[in-house]
């Protein structure tokens, strides 16, 4: 039991948390939500003894390991796969302990504890994890130093989910994954045996892994059971009931203070008025739930362009002399919306930088229509934004030429409007600083957006809003982002960037779940006579395939287990202290080893039943 007692933090003067209180049960998967700035980090700091609360405390049990990845990535001359390994720090200290150790006791007790830590597995847990999060079999054993800080934050994960602590403490997670790491870390969580604490503005992660909400608004939480939709639902209904009871309320104020006004001044009825003034003045006010003016996102409609807007015949893209992607046939309609899919480092924002000029082809023909504007987000921008100056001083700077009131008009559209459009660029949030560099990419209504990862500072409400302003938004999309709910919500077309080049994929992003997931069907198979896809056949194919997998991966697990048993009967048997005990350490090896023949039958098995189901 994890229990958030009544704690209270002020920071710069200000209350982020005003006696918040909660409990999370062993077990729970809790997603912390709240708009930017609501003090889910700062709740999660105190959590882990980062930060002292100024009031109350949180209690736990006193062994309770907790895991939260540090804010500097790992760095070195060490590698992925080191540094994973490494993180599981009883198994390091235990491997090393035993290589010198010469007490036979000590040695069978810490044989014992690395069978019960699943020790003898790690390697393939470590390499399984690194896979799962983009790297692949030679990118585990490069330095770190040989990656961005993105990939390095990415080893930091994986060391964290290889920890496997009592409770897992995630702060956004998937900021610096793709679609695909992101879907394998879903499915990870999923199946996580501890307590787990996630911070994330990601709809479907949050609604398919947690089963509580914990909302941060106003330094307070409130608790509720479900998932983000349920969460909504439940908040809507509280919505409609405050406002329906604020409704009544003011109802009821004005006819008070319409019989206070007529019967104030009359012997007959002053008593009776001043009763009604006493009522009134003990009414206290129904709040309706706030709402915040600024979450604003209205992309200004560009001039009419015919089609098409940019088309590439046979182009190539690079970098110097290599190209990353090859024999490009691509066309960008007005009307286009399409989102750029594949693994980061496949190319995505190479293309995405192509179709915004910013680099050239190497072979072949890009035309672009003359008089097109182009708007390209990208979190560089977010980053470069001068911390020393406000929104009212990048815009006018950036619009150089227009009236004043064509400046505020543009920040406005984009919620910085009154003090908001003269705050220091330094006191804005992260999801701010996102609107504002929308809102001056936007500037000159451009023809095309093209938006690459537009989400990672926003908020789920800002996400939303972003949403409902990119379907109003009356020119073309090309959208490059790992939140699924975006992509469905604003991609009608689809352009898979893999092995070298970009085509486009005849599916939905559910059907490229599917596929990236291995878990898509051949065409002609799972069909009716009709031709439609028999979705209830499809669905149980899946799930008997998921049987197998995980079947199978219960035989691997029983085979790195009887192998490691295995070794240590061999070792005592070669011991002369234990000559006493031959015979009986043979026959349980002989017992061992029956059971580890049947365990490799049953995986062998498992293995091709799973994969002939996923075929």
């Amino acid at each position: 039991m994890l229990t958030i007692n009544a704690i209270t933090v002020r920071l710069g003067g200000r209350a982020i948390l005003e006696r918040a209180s909660a409990t999370i049960t062993p077990g729970s998967r809790v997603g912390l939500i709240g708009r930017n700035g609501a003090g889910k980090s700062t709740l999660m700091k105190v959590i882990i003894g980062q930060l002292e609360a100024d009031e109350g405390g949180i209690e736990m049990p006193r062994r309770t390991r907790l895991g939260y990845i540090a804010q500097d990535a790992p760095s070195g001359t060490i590698t992925p796969f080191e540094t994973v390994l490494a993180a599981d720090t009883e198994r390091a200290a235990l491997m090393v302990e035993a290589e010198g150790c010469d007490d036979p006791d000590r040695l069978g007790d810490i044989y014992d504890r690395l069978l019960a830590i699943d020790a003898y597995t790690a390697d393939a847990r470590a390499a399984q994890i690194l896979l799962g999060l983009g790297f692949d079999e030679e990118m585990q054993g490069r330095p770190l130093d040989s990656y961005s800080g993105g990939w390095k934050m990415r080893v930091a994960l994986a060391a964290l989910l290889f920890s496997a602590p009592d409770v897992l403490l995630l702060d956004e997670p998937s900021n610096h994954l793709d679609l695909e790491a992101t879907l394998w870390l879903e499915n990870f969580l999923k199946s996580y045996a501890g307590t787990l604490i996630l911070i994330s503005h990601e709809r479907d992660l949050l609604n398919n892994v947690v089963d509580t909400i914990l909302h941060l608004e106003g330094g307070r939480i409130a608790t509720y059971s479900g998932n983000y939709d349920g969460f909504e639902k439940q908040r809507a209904e509280r919505a409609a009931q405050l406002a329906a009871a604020k409704a009544s309320q003011d109802a009821q104020r004005a006819r008070l203070q319409d019989y206070i006004a007529r019967n104030s001044a009359r012997a007959s009825t002053a008593k009776q008025a001043q009763s009604r003034a006493k009522m009134l003045a003990k009414m206290q006010p129904i709040a309706a739930m706030a709402e915040d003016p600024s979450l604003s996102f209205d992309f200004p409609s560009p001039s009419e362009l015919k089609p098409p807007l940019i088309t590439l015949d046979m182009a190539s893209v690079g970098y110097g002399a290599k190209p990353v992607l090859n024999r490009l046939n691509l066309r960008i309609d007005p009307d286009d919306r399409v989102a750029l899919l594949g693994r980061n480092g496949n190319g995505k924002t190479t293309l995405a930088r192509l179709l915004a000029a910013q680099l050239a082809p190497g072979e072949g023909v890009m035309v672009a229509a003359g008089k097109m504007k182009v708007g390209y987000f990208t979190q560089y921008q977010v980053e470069e934004l001068s911390s020393d100056e406000t929104p009212l001083n990048h815009m006018s700077r950036a619009m150089e030429g227009k009236t004043p009131a064509a400046v505020r008009a543009q920040l406005g559209r984009f919620g910085f409007s009154g003090d908001k459009a003269t705050t220091m660029v330094a006191r804005l949030s992260g999801g701010e600083r996102a609107r504002l560099a929308l809102a001056l990419i936007t500037r000159d209504a451009p023809h095309l957006l093209i938006l690459d990862e537009p989400t990672n500072h926003l908020d789920v409400d800002a996400r939303e809003a972003l949403v409902q302003a990119l379907n109003g938004y009356e020119g073309a999309v090309i959208l490059i982002s790992h939140d699924r709910h975006m992509v469905e919500a604003t991609a009608d077309r689809l352009v898979l960037v893999d092995q070298g080049s970009a085509t486009d994929f005849d599916g939905s992003i559910d059907d490229y779940i599917d596929f990236i997931l291995g878990r898509n069907q051949p065409k002609g198979e799972g069909k009716t006579r009709g031709g439609k896809v028999d979705r209830k056949a499809q669905a149980s194919a899946r799930g008997d395939a998921k049987e197998a997998r995980k079947r199978a991966s219960e035989a691997e697990s029983a085979i790195a287990r009887l192998t490691a048993e295995i070794e240590v009967i061999d070792a005592a048997m070669a011991d002369p202290a234990q000559s006493a005990m031959l015979a009986e350490l043979a026959r349980k090896r002989a017992r061992k080893a029956t059971e580890l023949a049947d365990a490799e039958m049953r995986w062998l098995d498992l293995s091709e039943q799973a994969e002939q189901l996923a075929a």
